[in-house]
């Protein structure tokens, strides 16, 4: 495909890293000196100039491309960018847009400005965060089949009843139907068999279905219910998106920050919630406002110092408290994951590249039993992918065991069309209408038939 991504900030860039390894890419941004670092560290070409004006597109061959991303710090600019990007004839576009008032709009204006997708960034994180609410005990959770199965993210800490255990004994050991398919222990990922022993540290992923998980971390003693009350460090647009919805859930939310104008606002926005002038990195405020009594805790300010040590001191305050940190800066991300310093982490712009690339792939997605949903894990190394199994073909009805798969592939759940939840063993098969969900370190499966040798 040839693609144009228009703004090469940190979602621009992380797109760019990613789309140049298999397709055509060009970059438009008005910082020459950025666009020329870029264009010499990856197979990339390179215009310098407003992505929104028509000779600039021109210039980068508009005309031919297959798909463009608006990614600019300006709403007005990416809506204008895809505008000008339709005229020119490119079939797709997807725009980057924070302000909730244009997005209201956009619900009639899509097809106008030849929009195929719009993205809030600050309202996707808001989703993920509160899914992560929702089940405490995970560090990252993740759906299929519209919520019927679930791909959970788990650090086993040293005390684990899981360290030393063989895959092979887990289910014997704790009788619950879950499948381990993946694991990051020290920089290495592992799709592992029934021979694999875990052990304490190991950033685990287990897919179930969602009252088999609750059992699983019941059976570990580490289960957390919904999280009740929450507490959230940082007025922002993100504030706002997440409250809303931990409110409807019917959460209790206090809202913490040291702007008094912000203050005013958010109380004004949300009615229901509890917003108080402060600063959030003072444990004492915290401890007055009933941290130790408090079910979770989020950190979402624009500095990611200043949410990382927010976090830990309300970890320490509170040790049964669920804690989450948005953190930007990949970097501090990676510290932050490998050391178990925080329970969760959530980065804007990785939840923003992420939903872009998904969308990227089911434009690929040849007929017949296509990708129907994407997670990216363990880093971004490995994917969970869920097929929908429409035609029957020849591995259909054939034992697991009996199927030649590929190395670095598992496959980790199977809906059936009646909505029964299978955690595969080499007895099981694939029959048509099922969805089917695959793990793979090959990022670039494109259809079911991919797994096989």
């Amino acid at each position: 495909m040839k693609i144009i991504i228009v703004g090469v900030g940190k979602v621009g860039l992380a797109l760019t890293k990613h789309l140049s390894r298999e397709n055509k890419v060009t970059i438009i941004d008005q910082n020459p000196q950025l666009v020329d670092n870029i264009i010499n560290i990856y197979d990339v070409m390179g215009v310098c100039g407003n992505g929104a004006s028509y000779d600039v597109q021109k210039e980068a061959e508009a005309d031919k491309a297959d798909l463009l991303i608006a990614t600019a710090s300006s709403d007005e600019i990416n809506i204008l960018t895809c505008l000008v990007a339709k005229k020119l004839g490119i079939p797709h576009t997807i725009a980057r847009i924070r302000n909730p008032e244009y997005e209201k709009q956009l619900r009639f204006m899509r097809e106008e400005l030849g929009l195929s997708m719009s993205i809030n960034p600050e309202k996707a994180t808001a989703r993920e965060i509160a899914r992560v609410l929702r089940f405490p005990a995970a560090m990252k959770l993740e759906s299929f089949s519209k919520g019927r199965l679930e791909l959970v993210e788990y650090r086993l800490p040293e005390n684990s009843a899981l360290h030393g255990m063989r895959l092979s004994d887990l289910y014997r050991n704790i009788r619950v139907r879950v499948l381990i398919c993946a694991v990051s222990r020290r920089e290495e990922t592992y799709i592992p068999s029934g021979d694999f022993v875990l052990q304490a540290g190991d950033k685990i992923y287990l897919t179930a279905a969602p009252h088999e998980l609750e059992l699983f971390f019941r059976h570990l003693g580490v289960f957390r219910g919904r999280a009740s009350s929450v507490m959230i460090v940082g007025a922002s647009k993100l504030c706002y998106y997440l409250a809303s919805q931990l409110i409807d859930m019917g959460m209790s939310v206090k809202i913490v920050d040291q702007n008094r104008q912000r203050c005013v606002e958010m109380g004004e926005r949300l009615p229901k919630a509890l917003v108080i002038v402060g600063d959030g990195t003072d444990s004492e405020l915290l401890q007055e406002e009933g941290i130790s009594q408090t079910d979770a805790f989020v950190a979402i300010t624009g500095l990611d110092e200043a949410n990382i040590l927010m976090s830990m001191s309300a970890a320490r305050q509170s040790r049964d408290c669920k804690v989450v940190a948005k953190i930007n800066r990949r970097s501090l991300m990676e510290l932050v994951s490998t050391e178990g310093m925080i329970d969760s982490v959530v980065s804007t712009g990785a939840v923003t590249t992420e939903l872009i690339l998904k969308y990227i792939r089911a434009m690929k997605n040849a007929t017949g039993s296509q990708v129907k949903t994407l997670h990216r894990i363990v880093d971004e190394k490995v994917e969970a992918l869920e097929f929908g199994i429409k035609e029957n073909y020849p591995f259909v009805g054939v034992p697991l065991r009996d199927l030649r798969i590929r190395s670095g592939i598992l496959v980790a759940g199977i809906v059936r069309r009646s909505g029964r939840i299978v955690i595969p063993t080499g007895d099981d098969v694939i029959n048509q209408g099922d969805d089917v969900i695959v793990v793979a370190t090959d990022t670039e499966i494109q259809d079911i038939r991919d797994i096989f040798q």
